[in-house]
């Protein structure tokens, strides 16, 4: 806790902490956490015991906080997060105000992570591993079974990088974005190459891409890969970025906050999504057609992967920016016809655009890459956002996103069990 000296003017009313707590609704302890979190500034009480707080800001934090509770109860149960990192609106989303697509169009994705974290361009900024989380990292991953998938290697690896880490405890602003910048390129570091050496230096994008091919990547093909680490570095409160959200705000440090999304984005219908466009792209290319292969997943009573979002009702700004690179690469072109052949034959009965994770499997497929090398370049993109989202919850009061259950069971008391 830091007590701000600054003097007050003769009118200013003054709390004590517990006058504070009561009007907040918070033990003493928190009031002092919104202190440590520039929230509340404090002043030493007459004679050096506890401290005073200005009563017009306690109320001012009291309100908002019930603004904040009020938000959530009128959107009919939904939990709603104040947030100023990601927008989505009118079929467009923006990252600080700005055009997300726009932004990675013209700036590496580590100069889109900076600008999510700080608001701040860093230009031609490039994130250094340290050696001792790398090794510590690789470690741990080469242990892993053979079949273990891309995101069990990351999470396994952000859990041995935090155990070299003495002070992943600080969640410090300062402290976090340090982490930030040295998590990422270890995540990558402690990922297997798919042949030959592995590519430690340089640009994020250049050196994930061994990582996920085994083909020498051109210039085209990488800026492709580094757009998509960027496009992908944020979508507003994603499952994965609720949960790291609620680690953040029971004050879980940055590495135990990216592994809870990680956690997450495991799932058939968040990460793992691009994978099974990727296999559907392949059974178009095998046929020579898209109509057999999309009547066989809707004969399965399966959703024709890659195509619609819930968020968006025209095109994906995602998927859009993406081909529009691709359609530059010669070895594209047979990957980016059958995602053709697959809209415009599913348009025949449901008019439904391409998504981000059909526009990963066409960069996947016509690259040499696995199913899985979507669902890797999604977790290592997203955990840019993550980590905003843990810094900006953070600064928020501990433990608020603490839903309330509403219990359907038997009413007690009910007799005990035999």
């Amino acid at each position: 806790m830091r007590d701000q000296q600054s003097g007050a003017g003769p009118a200013e009313r003054r709390l004590s902490t517990k006058e504070a707590a009561e009007l907040l609704g918070v033990k003493p302890e928190t009031v002092y956490a919104y202190v440590s979190r520039g929230q509340l500034s404090s002043r030493r009480a007459q004679g050096g015991r506890g401290s005073t707080f200005a009563a017009e800001e306690v109320e001012a934090l009291a309100r908002r906080n019930r603004r904040e509770s009020a938000a959530t109860q009128a959107s009919g149960g939904e939990l709603s997060v104040r947030t100023r990192i990601t927008l989505i609106e009118k079929d467009r989303y923006y990252f600080r105000g700005v055009d997300a697509a726009e932004l990675a169009a013209r700036h590496s994705y580590e100069e889109i992570a900076e600008w999510l974290w700080t608001g701040r361009l860093r230009p031609a900024v490039t994130f250094a591993a340290p050696a001792a989380s790398v090794a510590v990292a690789r470690r741990a991953v080469d242990a892993l079974p053979e079949h273990a998938g891309p995101t069990d290697r990351l999470r396994v690896a952000a859990i041995a990088a935090a155990t070299a880490d003495p002070l992943r405890f600080d969640l410090s602003e300062e402290a976090v974005l340090g982490t930030a910048r040295t998590l990422i390129p270890t995540l990558v570091a402690a990922l297997p190459p798919v042949r030959g050496a592995r590519q430690d230096e340089g640009p994020l994008a250049l050196r994930l891409w061994p990582r996920l091919s085994g083909r020498r990547p051109d210039e085209a093909s990488l800026r492709v890969l580094d757009t998509a680490l960027g496009l992908l570095a944020d979508h507003d409160l994603a499952a994965s970025t609720l949960a790291v959200r609620v680690a953040a705000s029971a004050r879980a440090h940055a590495y135990a906050a990216v592994s809870a999304g990680l956690g997450v984005i495991e799932g058939p219908l968040h990460g793992a999504a691009s994978g099974l466009a990727h296999r559907m792209l392949l059974e178009v290319l095998d046929q020579g057609d898209a109509a057999p292969v999309v009547a066989d997943e809707l004969r399965a009573g399966r959703r024709i992967p890659g195509l619609g979002h819930r968020l968006y009702s025209g095109e994906d700004p995602r998927a859009r920016a993406l081909f529009a690179l691709l359609e530059e690469i010669p070895s594209a072109q047979p990957a980016l016809a059958a995602a053709r052949d697959v809209v415009e034959t599913t348009a025949r009965h449901t008019p439904l655009h391409a998504n981000v994770d059909l526009a990963l499997a066409v960069l996947t497929v016509s690259s040499g890459m696995p199913a899985t090398a979507g669902e890797t370049i999604f977790a290592v993109a997203r955990t840019a956002g993550w980590i905003a989202h843990a810094l900006e919850e953070y600064g928020e009061r501990p433990l608020r996103m603490r839903p309330s259950g509403l219990y359907a069971g038997p009413r007690p008391p009910q007799p005990l069990p035999e």
